[in-house]
């Protein structure tokens, strides 16, 4: 969220994370309920200094793609889709293998180039301006690429080298993610020691060591067992309540709807619909899965 016009108006009762503004027009108070997100310490400490006075603030599209198109060999794997995320929001991609999903994402955070269309992360253009846009992202690949090498804090401080990170504060940074995760008594254990579920936690850490202002999740529970599940959900929520943008690729519902701000459901390289979990069941009935069914005439399976 990004601080805008200021106004007079009610400061919100202490405690609370509603404020009540109002502004005066054509002699009309209007009433607006703003949100003040936790991270927002700033914005609480000028409402708490000025009294009777609150900021409004407005959503920032942080990315944006018109048309986008990837051909492979004459194979539209991407066919002219458009869409934005917000700022601060959890967006995912919903649909089975194939669907286009993992290629969407491989635009954004600058793997591959489009075939054709307009992608711009952080303002930034995705072919001239990679380099940027890889420095204040993370990503969190669906396939396993430790290094089998290196030791587990290893694999943290070598990666923190991409970012120019000096060895001295990756190591801190290292362990406070480490002991985010129930990592630490594995700090020096080979990534060949892990478990399926230990290795998607290193990596969801990894993505966030240069600390991020978007993380890229490709479909960050595949193979987990339901309690790994479970404690990877629980870091993408707090990851979320600190303000991240994040962006997934999912095939499962319970996902979908327990993290999603919005969904896209993605079919055969196109996207169908863009809208919130909530506001999908309620318009077609049934879950996500069974929505998915209605949209697109196919299940929806890993």
């Amino acid at each position: 969220m990004t601080a805008g016009v200021v106004y007079s108006g009610i400061l919100r009762a202490p405690g609370e994370k509603k404020i009540i503004a109002t502004q005066s027009r054509r002699r009309r108070s209007i009433f607006r309920t703003i949100e003040i997100k936790a991270n927002t310490g700033f914005l609480q400490f000028f409402l708490d200094l000025f009294p009777g006075i609150v900021i409004i603030l407005f959503s920032m599209e942080i990315i944006t793609a018109k048309n986008l198109t990837k051909d492979y060999s004459g194979f539209r794997a991407v066919d002219h889709v458009s869409f934005s995320i917000i700022s601060g929001e959890c967006f995912g991609f919903l649909g089975p293998n194939g669907a286009g999903k993992t290629t969407i994402m491989r635009v954004l955070y600058c793997f591959m180039p489009p075939t054709s269309g307009d992608v711009r992360v952080l303002d930034l253009d995705v072919t001239r301006d990679a380099s940027l846009i890889k420095s204040r992202m993370g990503v969190m690949p669906q396939d396993d690429s430790l290094d089998p090498d290196l030791s587990v804090m290893q694999n943290l401080v070598v990666y923190a080298r991409y970012f120019d990170i000096p060895k001295k504060t990756s190591s801190i940074m290292a362990k406070e993610l480490l002991l985010s995760v129930g990592l630490t008594d594995k700090m020096n254990s080979g990534i060949r020691e892990l478990s399926g579920g230990m290795k998607r936690s290193l990596l969801l850490v990894r993505s966030v060591i240069n600390d991020p202002e978007i993380i890229i999740l490709d479909e960050p529970t595949t193979g987990l067992d339901p309690h790994s599940r479970q404690m990877v959900w629980k870091r993408l929520a707090e990851l979320k309540a600190q303000g991240k943008t994040l962006l997934l690729t999912t095939h499962y519902m319970e996902e979908a709807q327990r993290l999603c701000d919005r969904v896209a459901i993605v079919d055969r390289g196109k996207i169908i619909v863009i809208a919130s979990p909530e506001e999908l069941m309620d318009r077609h009935g049934g879950n996500l899965e069974d929505v998915y069914l209605k949209l697109t005439g196919r299940k929806l399976e890993s």
